[in-house]
């Protein structure tokens, strides 16, 4: 194997051109302004110190720009795993709070997130992301985006809550409110500062809204001294690029990491492989699943060596780096380069950033994570589904963000067999003027032959089902006048298991006691060989398989004589 096909930034370095240096450079630039206030915010979201965001964000985005296939996607630390992490990371630190414990169990997290992303990869397995359908992802995201506001609300006042869960922390804070816990000064700079963010997305879109927002704060807590009046403040940074270090936990809480790693994983997939194919059709390319959950789990090892916690691919920081011009990777090595100069050259720089505004850059974030017109649509467009999006939604925001994903991807895989267990079936008629036979649903005049029944059932017939097919060739045959024939329109099933086959074969000699005939009609010669296989022709005619329904209607007529 070739180094460029597991190292795609080598071969992209070969090949680069000199022109599009500049506009990497301008959006490495511009990505740097997200990438410093959102990684110290979101490491909080995590319950981590606000430093180990940027540790993260330096180390991801390096070894992305070698492992990953895409030539714009941008990683880091992100809001949809931030309470993913704290739900696995502060129950094992509870007792002693220590800041030090945290990172360790999160540098860890992020490794077993980087060796399962590996071990997928190779094992070919991107169709993980499958697991969430589309519906319970709009309710997980939903339920994930009000944890994350009301998680948020507390430090956005001025004061904490100490509390576990979503109605837990919303009754802490209304309480707070009510005692008068809120700290006005920080109120007005957090949400000030949310007020800025949103009005200058809403109208110019173009201003760099997270970065006015914080340069606004901070400076307003330097000039007037906020941190003497009681707002929290992130302090000095440490000085310099993070240190390798390997992580030392206690064997104890590795069952509880790794279960949680794989939540995590799966979201990461799921969130990466729909964010590259969103993208992948804008700038040319094609989505490579597997070699992007490999360079996904190059990152999150990169950044669990060096004090980080796992990261996925962001969306919205994707779309600034290509709004900005974006090229190559090489946007993101100048970022991970930017942040490595504040580090070492200015890391004071940001001290007098007040925790109050952090707060407000996650809830923005939130804000963009909620997707209200997604349930809106399903409501009108289809209640089933509403209805999974709504379940997830609730599983999240009741029972936590780690069991929201369990009962969403449960949801998901319900859902499937759902369709399997219950698909849709129909009888055929012939109507005026369309050629074919079509579902009398749909065309309720069309033409029924006397003696004929024509019956689709969509989908592969397995064990899940064979009850159900059973009891409608049942329903159909005490049909009055009774049929003759039975034809099933089997295009539609694409596989039958054994469980269906033993079922076939009672029920075609059930019927053919009542001198009924079972047929069949466009079944796919896949199928058609395991019937064979199956020997169902001893008791099924083996004259009863019809290329077309048509031929099979033109056998039924000719065998009466018409």
């Amino acid at each position: 194997m070739a180094i460029g096909d597991w190292a795609p930034g080598v071969r992209a370095a070969a090949g680069y051109k000199p022109a599009w240096l500049p506009k990497d450079l301008v959006a490495g630039i511009v990505l740097t302004t997200l990438l410093v206030p959102q990684g110290m915010a979101y490491a909080e979201l995590a319950g981590l110190p606000p430093i180990t965001g940027l540790y993260t964000s330096i180390l991801c985005l390096l070894a992305y720009a070698v492992f990953g296939p895409s030539k714009i996607l941008v990683l880091g630390p992100d809001s949809s795993l931030g309470p993913m992490i704290a739900a696995v990371v502060l129950p094992l630190i509870v007792a002693d709070g220590d800041p030090a414990k945290a990172v360790a169990l999160a540098s860890v997290l992020a490794l077993l997130v980087g060796v399962m992303m590996t071990v997928a990869a190779v094992a070919k397995l991107g169709f993980v992301a499958d697991l969430l359908s589309h519906p319970t992802q709009i309710g997980y995201i939903n339920g994930l985006a009000l944890t994350i506001l009301i998680g948020q609300l507390p430090k956005l006042f001025g004061f904490s809550v100490d509390a576990d869960g979503l109605i837990d922390e919303a009754v802490g804070f209304v309480r707070g409110v009510a005692a008068g816990e809120t700290l006005p000064v920080a109120l007005v700079i957090g949400a000030g500062g949310l007020a800025v963010m949103l009005l200058l997305q809403r109208f110019l879109p173009k201003v760099p809204g997270i970065l006015v927002a914080v340069l606004g704060a901070t400076v307003a807590t330097s000039v007037f001294g906020l941190a003497d009046h009681g707002v929290d403040v992130v302090g000095p940074l440490p000085r310099g690029f993070p240190p390798l270090t390997i992580p030392h936990i206690d064997w104890s809480d590795l069952g509880i990491l790794a279960a949680g790693a794989l939540g995590i994983t799966l979201v990461s997939v799921t969130d990466t492989i729909s964010t590259a194919s969103a993208f992948a059709a804008r700038t040319g390319q094609e989505v490579r699943g597997n070699q992007e959950m490999a360079g996904i789990g190059a990152a999150n090892l990169a950044a669990g060596l060096f004090q980080g916690f796992p990261v996925s691919t962001s969306g919205s920081r994707t779309a600034v780096a290509f709004q900005s011009g974006a090229r190559s990777q090489l946007t993101g090595v100048v970022g991970a380069a930017a942040i490595t100069l504040l580090l070492v050259l200015a890391p004071g720089l940001l001290r007098n950033l007040p925790q109050p505004m952090l707060a407000a850059v996650v809830i923005a974030a939130s804000l963009s994570l909620a997707d209200l017109g997604g349930m809106r649509r399903l409501w009108r467009q289809r209640r089933v589904e509403f209805s999974l999006a709504l379940a997830a939604f609730l599983g999240v925001a009741l029972l936590g963000v780690l069991p929201g994903i369990a009962v969403a991807v449960a949801l998901s895989v319900l859902n499937v067999f759902r369709r399997l267990w219950w698909p849709y079936s129909t009888e055929l008629g012939r109507p005026d003027g369309v050629a074919g036979y079509h579902d009398v649903r749909s065309y309720p005049d069309g033409v029924r032959f006397p003696g004929l029944v024509l019956f689709r059932f969509d989908a592969p017939l397995i064990f899940a089902n064979a009850r159900a097919f059973r009891e409608e060739i049942r329903h159909l045959s005490h049909a009055e006048p009774a049929p003759q024939w039975i034809v099933v329109a089997a295009e539609p099933i694409t596989d039958i298991d054994t469980t269906a086959a033993d079922m076939l074969e009672d029920l075609d000699e059930e019927l053919n006691a009542r001198g009924i005939s079972l047929v069949f009609a466009e079944m796919k010669d896949p199928v058609r060989t395991k019937i064979d296989r199956y020997k169902l022709t001893r008791t099924i005619d083996p004259e009863h398989f019809y290329p077309t329904i048509e031929d099979a209607v033109a056998a039924f007529h000719s065998r009466r004589g018409k």
